[in-house]
């Protein structure tokens, strides 16, 4: 695990203040090594894949490092792709919130030339953009690289397999090689190792690597659904499986603390774990959870650290954590002292690059797990009270309820019939409703028995 801190790293205070509204906590591998070689003004090549950090690792030095308030562009990032582009823009203003003169435009395909033009004609401090469409600018004239500084290439590697390299050529020549030039690759075939060798100076070499093992005894699944559903898919599957201690992890202090309310609001006992509670206030948080008078933690990476609960349940990842190392910490956490134990990341969209970065670090696969219906979440807490049931009648002692019942069974009603009245009240009084089709909300697919909704397939 990655032990340093944000203002360790030379950060300035407008980008720490960014970033801890942004409620990060401390800075990945990848971010912790190569932010210190950036804002020295080495260049570097980042062997990293997407979901750890990267993205932060070259935006906070490329927003420290540019010229603020110029006209023209000290910062040139070039992605493969426009989704890309857009993500990393997203990333870099949100990173810049409280730094004066620093305005950050993509440029990409598919979108009106004439809206980058008029963008551009103000002035940008940092591009981001396509080789496609950057090279179209140069070509007009309207972006000019004269006082250029810091050249990113973020995923390397996949521009060159779109056939990108001859722009690629291109653009770094613009730069007449006197820029710092960065970039990061998944891997690093000839073809990077030319680039590196025809432009860059003695090149910085950051691999970063996760733990290729994780704890045996632990069901690894992924479940594809959206970010809006992720709590409803938290409790639909906590519900079917009956969990007694669950642990969710969150990127984020704010995510922690929004998730707790909206659990808290479905009626659950859970409260957060992160780093902005004092070390008072998380002992007593962790005391609740570990005496039960809590069901749900939902914690940060930070936070989380020695926690040491050997009766956990699930590991619910509800984001895909930045790097494999904290992903094997995390569901670590479950299946201890000879127990089985369970682990869910939640996925979706671009996303599933991280699943399948995990899947190849750990050399495990993890499993694919539809979102439970309503419906089988409703058969699943039937069965439950049935169990409930069943327990009851096997202790016996029923002799004076018998007696009540009895002169009911003589009348109009079976014994069956009076039964299921009584289940019905019981059901009603747990507030679960009777079972309704609900296949058209979700597509997850159907059990096909009644044993195989009980909790002991969750």
């Amino acid at each position: 695990m990655n032990d340093s801190t944000f203002s360790e790293l030379n950060i300035s205070p407008e980008v720490l203040k960014a970033i801890q509204e942004m409620g990060f906590e401390a800075p990945t591998k990848v971010q912790s090594r190569s932010i210190p070689h950036i804002l020295a003004g080495k260049d570097m090549v980042g062997h990293a894949q997407t979901g750890t950090g990267k993205t932060a690792a070259f935006g906070i030095p490329a927003i420290q490092m540019a010229n603020k308030g110029s006209k023209t562009p000290s910062v040139l990032i070039l992605c493969p792709t426009r989704e890309l582009a857009i993500q990393v823009t997203g990333e870099l203003i949100k990173l810049s919130k409280f730094t004066k003169g620093v305005y950050t435009l993509p440029v990409y395909g598919g979108q009106p030339i004439s809206r980058q033009l008029k963008a551009l004609k103000k002035g940008a401090q940092i591009v981001v953009g396509t080789p496609g469409r950057v090279i179209d600018h140069l070509k007009r004239g309207t972006l000019k690289l004269g006082s250029l500084e810091l050249v990113v290439l973020d995923e390397a590697d996949e521009m060159l397999n779109m056939g990108f390299r001859e722009d690629l050529e291109q653009i770094l020549s613009y730069s007449q090689g006197k820029s710092q030039t960065v970039m990061f690759s998944a891997t690093v075939p000839k073809a990077i190792r030319n680039i590196m060798n025809r432009w860059m100076d003695n090149p910085e070499m950051v691999k970063v690597e996760g733990k290729t093992e994780t704890a045996s005894g632990i069901d690894q699944y992924f479940m594809e659904v959206r970010d809006s559903m992720r709590t409803e898919a938290i409790s639909r599957v906590t519900d079917m499986a009956n969990f007694k201690l669950a642990l969710i992890f969150c990127n984020t202090k704010r995510k922690c603390d929004s998730l707790v309310q909206e659990l808290q609001s479905r009626g659950y006992s859970a409260d957060a774990l992160h780093g902005d509670m004092r070390q008072n206030v998380r002992d007593k948080v962790m005391n609740k959870f570990r005496t039960g008078k809590i069901d749900m933690l939902v914690a940060t990476d930070v936070a989380a650290r020695g926690l040491d609960v050997d009766e956990i349940d699930v590991v619910f990842n509800y984001d895909i954590p930045n790097d494999p190392e904290y992903y094997v910490h995390r569901i670590g956490r479950t299946g201890r002292a000879g127990r089985t134990g369970m682990a869910i990341s939640f996925t979706s969209g671009r996303k599933k690059k991280s699943v399948r970065f995990i899947e190849k670090m750990i050399r495990t696969q993890l499993k694919p797990l539809p979102m439970p219906s309503a419906k089988e979440v409703q058969l699943s807490k039937m069965d439950n009270h049935i169990e409930e049931v069943i327990e009851t009648l096997q202790s016996g002692g029923l002799r004076e309820y018998i007696e009540q019942l009895e002169p009911i069974a003589e009348g109009d009603f079976t014994p069956i019939e009076i039964a299921a009245a009584l289940f019905k009240m019981r059901l009603e009084k747990n507030n679960i409703d009777r079972v309704q089709d609900s296949s058209h909300e979700f597509k997850s697919k159907p059990k096909k028995s009644r044993k195989k909704r009980s909790k002991r397939n969750y």
